[in-house]
């Protein structure tokens, strides 16, 4: 299991040329003008993980095989999109199919770009998107409240369980505040997520500053980072340009020019790990000869689950599963030494996976 992003955000922002970077690929026609992204186009990015190749030259393994994210590029937004303006409908049909939300934010300062406003205020960039999604959410929620009248009137339990939720909803919205700063019971966590409401996603700030200030970021990303944390979202802060420049570099070209850059990573490895905080999500890895892979699962999946995420039968034909923290794994020179110093463990279905675990499934069938 990996995840989808959305890469949202006004025209010209640095949306596609970001996209183009993180995908290594041409696919997003990044242009200086609106809705380049006629499309949404989505492009899938292996997640970087160093402890995932010390594990397969630990292994002496044919192949190395890492967790995938999915980006999507979603056309350019604009004030109206609620009401069909610009590419509004496409726009919010695109969103709903992603798990999480990266708004990029222009934070640089380009006479030669246009911005849409003809201002460059990130602040008030955000709240253009979130007041459109917003809107949308509260039309879709006055649609389904409709549709739940016949069924609320024949007492219908799921159908008064779907109104509660899309009340609370209401509620949240018409106060100014987005769907997910509602508190849902665990009970209702699937229902919820069934509601789809675009302001439910969770929210990650991409504030696309100029080159010189990538490492340190600027006063446009400062004002975006309160925002955000008055908010609990989370913001990271990346140059789009130096992002391109990267992605046509081999590994060790990659190196010397971030240190050059004053930085320690590229930006998209601090956009995977601030997604995967953001989306709660973990890495487990399965280690042999044939290849070693990683696994991605959300935080507090159990034994079963996590099977299930290589393959249905897994899961459904459970035994056990053995487990060594990748510590150990490490420390102790590979699987066969972790077993015999007493670091292997067997656990049944009730074991909750934790990051870094290297398992091997038992299962029957």
């Amino acid at each position: 299991m990996g995840f989808r992003m959305g890469i949202v955000g006004l025209p010209n922002v640095g949306k596609s040329t970001l996209f183009n970077a993180l995908t290594k690929t041409a696919a997003a026609q990044a242009a200086n003008f609106p809705f380049c992204t006629i499309e949404p186009n989505v492009g899938e990015v292996a997640v970087p993980d160093a402890r995932l190749h010390t594990l397969s030259e630990m292994a002496r393994s044919k192949q190395t095989i890492p967790a995938r994210m999915t980006f999507v590029d979603i056309a350019g937004l604009v004030k109206g999109a609620s009401k069909g303006e610009g590419l509004g409908n496409q726009f919010l049909a695109n969103i709903r199919e992603t798990d999480a939300i990266a708004h990029v934010l222009r934070c640089f300062e380009d006479g030669d770009v246009t911005h849409v406003e003809g201002r460059v205020d990130p602040v008030s960039d955000a709240e253009t998107i979130e007041t459109e999604l917003m809107i949308a959410d509260l039309e879709s929620i006055e649609r389904r409240m409709q549709n739940l009248v016949r069924k609320l009137k024949g007492g219908d339990k799921e159908a008064k369980d779907q109104q509660r939720l899309l009340e609370a909803a209401k509620a949240a919205l018409e106060a100014g505040r987005p769907a997910r700063t509602v508190e849902v019971d665990a009970e209702d966590a699937r229902a919820w997520e069934m509601l789809q409401l675009l302001t439910a996603k969770p929210v990650l700030y991409v504030c696309n500053v100029e080159e010189e200030n990538a490492a340190t970021g600027n006063a446009h990303s400062e004002a975006v980072a309160e925002m955000a944390a008055a908010q609990g979202n989370g913001t990271v802060v990346i140059s789009a340009a130096i992002e391109e420049q990267i992605a046509q570099l081999d590994d060790a070209e990659q190196a010397e020019f971030l240190a050059e850059m004053g930085l320690e990573e590229a930006g998209l490895d601090r956009l995977i790990r601030a997604g995967y905080a953001l989306l709660k999500l973990e890495t487990y890895f399965t280690v042999g000869p044939k290849e070693s892979r990683a696994w991605t699962i959300p935080a507090g999946t159990t034994a079963p689950r996590a099977a299930g995420v290589i393959h249905g039968d897994f899961e459904k034909g459970f035994i056990r599963a053995e487990t060594i923290a990748y510590d150990d794994f490490v420390a102790l020179g590979g699987e066969q030494k972790a077993k015999e110093a007493g670091k292997m463990r067997a656990e049944g279905k009730g074991y909750v996976v934790r990051d870094g675990d290297v398992l091997h499934f038992l299962h029957s069938g």
